[in-house]
């Protein structure tokens, strides 16, 4: 069966672009791709991937790097092998368990060429047990993440930033809600949903659930946005619901609300030829009963039915959810993650998905990534609401790892170039500038969202709504 490496063969073009500049001043960029070409090579036949961009760059390294002179022993610790038919070839057979790294031919000196032999053997071990696979000296780290940041921890660069620092990730994805009170969080050394809410419910614990220990790192962020087509937002923009302004569309929720409220469908637009079927007007959210994106949908509806304010109270409650409630329950069957309605998005077309609840770096994302079509536009709700990715640390190892993704700018960037707002605004304009995303500089018309609590019970009453 064919591989498919596309990125991995995105990873092997970096790495090689590192190495080059990394041995610019002793080795031609000649010399290092023929080197990353034989150490990839050695793992043609590998059916587990995740791991040869990380093993091919030390492989390269150890070779290219200038040894000290070696010291030579007054006794040799063993006799030289004798030539011959019956003589093995190169090193002695590895254990069992063990697939030992040969030497790859570059042209170097042949005392610093001998030392580099020893090393690289030394020092890059595969480790198989079934089909996991581990580099050695790599600390794994496990966790349970929203789906929309897989991208982000199965990207080849990230993997290859993370080893640097001696660390692999392995991950398994939920919706955020449901990691905050229906995940055994036990087996894993972190927890990172799409929000403090979540991870404050995490630290908090309920009734049924007891509360964890751990520190939260607010990673990185994204607002919430609405994927659509062109052809739907000029259309919506005959009832006052889309407008465009400086070549960035915006969504009107009040409006939105209004008409949803009225029952309106898709037919009931005047002049509707791009989209005339008998569907309820709704954005597709996902399942507010499991996922962050819904519980952030619910947050902005809620705060535009209290009359642009953030609802505090019982009977500010009570007053919102006839409102708000319908715009869920209405939807009939809804994803419990993020992923499937994006998915949706781009494979489907308008018919199943004419508005889609998303996070802004999930479309943007996608387009420095070619998924988009030439049809397809983000949306920015007014108001929106900022989620902070929130990373809850779970066991020392989890620690480690939320610090590394707080602070290295190598994960930084490549965090930015999958979509997200970091610390620093300038990497994500870059991403967004180079890939012709049509997004907002600076989202500012944002809603403050309500308490932990406030919003828990608003969700409990809109699941409850669905029974």
């Amino acid at each position: 069966m064919k591989l498919d490496t596309v990125r991995e063969d995105k990873a092997i073009l970096n790495v090689t672009s590192r190495l080059a500049d990394s041995f610019a001043d002793i080795h031609t960029s000649e010399d290092v791709e023929a080197a990353v070409r034989a150490a990839r090579e050695q793992f043609a036949d590998d059916p587990v991937r995740e791991y040869v961009p990380i093993l091919v760059e030390r492989i390269v390294r150890t070779q290219l790097s200038p040894a000290p002179d070696p010291v030579v022993p007054d006794t040799p610790t063993e006799p030289p092998t004798p030539a011959g038919p019956s003589a093995p070839a190169g090193p002695s057979a590895p254990a069992d368990g063990e697939r030992r790294v040969p030497r790859i031919g570059v042209a170097l000196p042949a005392a610093v060429a001998g030392v580099l032999v020893v090393a690289t053997i030394a020092t890059v071990v595969i480790i198989r047990n079934g089909d996991d696979v581990q580099a050695s000296g790599i600390t794994t780290v496990s966790g349970v993440i929203g789906s929309e940041k897989r991208a982000f921890f199965e990207d080849p660069d990230v993997r290859a930033a993370l080893a640097k620092h001696s660390l692999a990730v392995q991950i398994d994805t939920a919706g955020s809600r449901e990691i905050a009170t229906k995940i055994d969080l036990a087996k894993y050394d972190f927890a990172f949903p799409s929000s403090t809410v979540a991870a404050d419910r995490i630290q908090q614990g309920s009734a049924d659930r007891p509360g964890v220990d751990g520190k939260q790192y607010a990673v990185f962020s994204s607002p919430m946005a609405i994927a659509t087509y062109r052809p739907i937002a000029n259309l919506l923009s005959a009832t006052g619901i889309a407008k465009q302004v400086n070549g960035v569309w915006y969504f009107d929720m009040r409006r939105y609300m209004d008409l949803a409220k009225a029952g309106w469908r898709w037919d009931d637009i005047r002049g509707n030829t791009t989209y005339p079927v008998r569907k309820r007007l709704l954005v597709t959210t996902t399942d507010p009963r499991t996922s962050n994106s819904a519980a952030m949908f619910l947050s902005i509806a809620s705060y535009v039915a209290n009359g642009q304010t953030v609802v505090q109270g019982t009977a500010e409650e009570r007053k919102v959810l006839p409102y708000v409630t319908p715009l869920f329950v209405n939807q009939g069957y809804t994803d419990n993650s993020s992923e499937g309605p994006f998915d949706d998005y781009l494979a489907l077309g308008m018919g199943k998905t004419p508005l889609v609840c998303i996070y802004e770096a999930q479309f943007v994302d996608a387009a420095v990534r070619g998924k988009l079509k030439s049809d397809m536009v983000l949306m920015y709700p007014s108001p929106t609401v900022q989620s902070r990715h929130t990373m809850l640390s779970l066991k020392p190892n989890g620690d480690k790892l939320g610090q590394l993704l707080s602070t290295d700018p190598e994960l930084q960037q490549l965090a930015a170039q999958h979509g997200f707002r970091t610390a620093d605004p300038d990497q994500f304009a870059k991403v967004v500038s180079a890939g012709k995303v049509p997004v907002a500089e600076q989202v500012v018309d944002v809603a403050d969202l309500p308490t932990y609590d406030t919003l828990e019970r608003l969700l409990d009453s809109v699941s409850k709504a669905y029974r």
